[in-house]
């Protein structure tokens, strides 16, 4: 449904631009909801996405607009539009959404942007540049609500009032004279306690708070965590900076998903970046294809090494693509829990050995059931016994490995401080290769006696 109403209104705004009727489209984007004008921008070329933002009458909607658009289409969408509109159209975005518009553009139009503006909120964008933009500070808002804890409840109300300036009011943070944050309060409280009684009274001192150098995912994480709508920023002393609000961490969660999943894909977000530039994008996945491939030449080598099995029993390489294949779709599953279980923080390394036996009782109940399964079909396929007993245990025992892999060797590229998602593809399904051929023809040599 949704669909069909972007489908209908990029159709309709299409046939407006080419009939060049200004006031219908005038009136068209000033009914439409800025998501909404954002997400079918993505069907017009840069040059009709600069003509519709500049037909948008109200900057406050066109600032909006402008936030809601792929951060990959601003710089180019800048270079269009006439300086002296950017300019008036960043005024009226939040600092940080400003911050981040202007962290994307080129060094030397963001230097003027922000001599031009050169202002308090010029002033705010420029404190929220000189942070990480993957910290607490580079993605909060300075925009934040807060009272002293002197006043009363009745002088509280009052001055919320005036808090229509500020982006989103979801609780009181309640400072002390020197700005240290020492309490916060919900709207609901200030309407339930007598007007005189002072906020130093009523206020909750336990606030879950973040620094300004912290990583941006662990945000996420005490956001979700709590389930709070927002959460306040100190710097090293306690003073209040900023606030980030529940929409920031929804980008947040949704970034860092796209990249672990990119990641476990073997590639990059940069990838997205490059559009169709194949020689760009080829570089980017060969090294991981790659690894993979030096993982099949090594599996290639170890089949070498048992040729004279092989020789005796040609049979079980019938085998060799199921054993592996079994492995490498296990080891898979292991390590996407344990990869999104240390995204989410439902994982740590307390709880790591809790989650390795269960994997590994997991990993033994599926090999089990598989290589009974593989065993009945090696039996009835080649009429051997001892073929079937051999491929049943090397199924059970690959499987079993496999899982426990999947758990090993993620929680060692978290322990070393690289990011587990880069384990997932190439070095599990090697390492299980590896494991499963050894463990296949290891076993088939054991009983080659019986197999001849």
């Amino acid at each position: 449904m949704h669909e069909n109403k972007m489908r209908l209104l990029q159709e309709s705004i299409s046939k407006l631009l080419r009939r060049d009727a200004t006031p219908n489209l005038k009136k068209a984007l000033t009914k439409i909801h800025p998501a909404d004008i954002a997400h079918i921008f993505r069907y017009f070329t840069i040059e009709e996405q600069k003509t519709l933002l500049s037909l948008i009458p109200d900057l406050e909607r066109a600032a909006d607009v402008l936030a809601e658009l792929d951060p990959d289409s601003w710089p180019e969408l800048a270079g269009l539009l006439d300086r002296d509109y950017l300019v008036s159209v960043v005024h009226q975005m939040a600092d940080d959404d400003s911050a981040l518009f202007i962290r994307s553009l080129p060094d030397s139009l963001a230097e003027d942007l922000l001599t031009e503006m050169h202002d308090d909120h010029s002033e705010d964008v420029e404190r929220l540049l000189a942070y990480d933009e993957d910290s607490a500070g580079g993605i909060m808002s300075t925009d934040v609500f807060f009272l002293n804890q002197d006043i009363t409840v009745k002088q509280a109300i009052e001055k919320l009032h005036d808090a229509q300036d500020y982006e989103m009011v979801f609780y009181v943070y309640v400072t002390d004279e020197h700005n240290h944050l020492v309490g916060v309060l919900s709207l609901r409280q200030l309407l339930t306690v007598p007007p005189h009684t002072k906020l130093a009274e009523i206020m909750s001192t336990n606030v879950i708070r973040v620094r300004v150098d912290m990583d941006q995912e662990y945000v996420a994480e005490l956001v979700a965590k709590y389930n709070i709508l927002a959460i306040p920023v100190v710097d090293e002393h306690g003073k209040l900076m900023g606030v980030i609000t529940v929409d920031d961490v929804i980008d947040v969660m949704r970034d860092e998903a796209t990249e672990d999943i990119l990641r476990m894909a073997g590639t990059t977000e940069e990838e997205l970046l490059l559009g169709f530039r194949s020689f760009s994008i080829a570089r980017l996945r060969l090294p991981w294809l790659l690894m993979t491939l030096l993982g099949g030449v090594t599996t290639g080598i170890l089949m070498w090494m048992f040729k004279t099995t092989l020789e005796q029993a040609i049979m079980l390489i019938s085998f060799v693509p199921v054993i592996t294949g079994m492995g490498g779709n296990v080891g898979g599953q292991s390590s996407t829990i344990l990869i999104r279980g240390f995204a989410t923080g439902r994982i740590d390394f307390g709880s790591l050995r809790q989650v390795f036996f269960k994997e590994l009782r997991v990993g033994l109940i599926m090999g089990l059931v598989c290589g009974l399964v593989i065993a009945l079909v090696a039996m009835s396929w080649h009429q051997n016994l001892y073929l079937g007993l051999v491929v049943g245990i090397a199924m059970s025992a690959a499987i079993t490995v496999a899982a426990c892999m999947g758990v090993i060797v993620p929680s060692f590229f978290k322990k070393v401080g690289i990011d587990p998602a880069i384990a997932s593809s190439p070095f599990i399904q090697t390492a299980n290769d590896i494991t499963g051929i050894l463990i296949y023809f290891g076993t088939a040599t054991i009983f080659l006696r019986l197999l001849i």
